[in-house]
């Protein structure tokens, strides 16, 4: 996570005095909350909570955005927001993680909990490069119908419309593609659930003349969908160290975990990208003499197919991770 260091001292300043046996209670319940797909407004209940949320959260979802954003960049390597709106911003996370790539563009954190935009305010200070254009701090819930959203070059909902039921989740997500003048990313937990709504997402976006941009390399129907298996669903993984503090919170073993996120990235048709590649849906299987990538191909398929050390691109190949693209090129004429 850009600064985290900074950011982990700063969040853990904010919780100096209250009990450890506190802390880890509140950590409990709000992890607890989380995995079932409670609200913020139903869990995070005080300031304090914000803090304990985002000493937890906010590395393993930073993670997750940036590599969404990296994602946006094979696809769309000119792509220059000069606006983003970050919607249903939490404690800024994506902001922060935009800021270290696009440190020019204007920001707006839209949330409808009130210390949640305290804390994001309070941690995104210092963070922007653009001194004349100070980040815009907005009250505002959307899942209300109705409440206006500013529009931007781009719109970034981050782990936000996973708190929504179906019908709340469908009308939100019209309404931040009306807000999106370039590209709008939605990052989710990587869930079934979370997947599947992305895929109702995705053809909405695409039945109104808008671009997939990723991770599908396409636009038609999704290939793990058409397969019919109900256990199999677009996914990425990140591994990322923990803190100190995150050991203590989380009361885990190991010094780092893996972050699940599904997302998606989509564009108006004006934005300039380049050829799409297929891309890696799972760890690569490596074997004695060959290494099998469970592909999603341009043409719509997926499928896992073996490459042989004999094969002329293998030394590129055997580099493939889990929610990289692949050079087409490099995977023709496999063996």
């Amino acid at each position: 996570m850009p600064g985290s260091h900074d950011l982990v001292a700063r969040l853990e300043a904010l919780l100096d005095g209250v009990p450890g046996k506190t802390l880890a209670e509140r950590a409990g319940a709000i992890s607890e909350a989380y995995r079932d797909n409670r609200s913020s407004r139903e869990t995070i209940s005080d300031a304090r909570d914000a803090a304990v949320y985002a000493l937890t959260r906010m590395p393993a979802t930073a993670a997750a955005v940036a590599a969404v954003f990296d994602a946006l960049d094979e696809r769309a390597p000119d792509f220059v927001p000069a606006t983003l709106l970050d919607a249903g911003a939490g404690p800024g996370t994506a902001s922060l993680v935009a800021t270290e790539i696009w440190p020019e563009a204007e920001l707006t954190l839209c949330d409808s909990h009130k210390d949640f935009l305290d804390l994001a305010q309070s941690l995104m200070s210092g963070h922007t490069a653009n001194a004349a254009a100070r980040p815009r701090f907005v009250a505002a819930d959307i899942a209300r119908p109705g409440a206006p959203l500013p529009e931007a070059d781009l719109v970034i909902a981050s782990y936000a419309l996973t708190e929504l039921d179906d019908a709340a989740y469908e009308a939100a997500a019209a309404r931040l593609w009306a807000a999106t003048r370039g590209v709008l990313a939605v990052v989710e937990p990587g869930r079934p659930r979370d997947y599947h709504r992305l895929m109702g997402l995705r053809r909405r976006v695409i039945g109104e003349g808008g671009r997939m941009l990723a991770p599908c390399p396409h636009a038609g129907p999704c290939g793990l969908l058409c397969g019919g298996s109900n256990e199999d669903w677009c996914h990425f993984s990140v591994r990322l160290p923990r803190s100190r503090s995150h050991v203590r919170l989380k009361k885990g073993a190991l010094g780092y975990e893996d972050e699940k996120f599904s997302y998606l990235v989509l564009a108006r048709p004006e934005i300039a990208t380049a050829p799409p590649c297929p891309r890696v849906l799972a760890i690569p299987e490596v074997a004695k003499h060959e290494i099998r990538l469970k592909l999603c191909e341009t043409d719509g398929s997926v499928g896992v197919r073996g490459f042989a050390r004999r094969h002329p691109e293998f030394g590129r190949i055997r580099r493939a991770r889990w929610g990289k693209c692949v050079d087409e090129g490099d995977v023709k004429g496999h063996q």
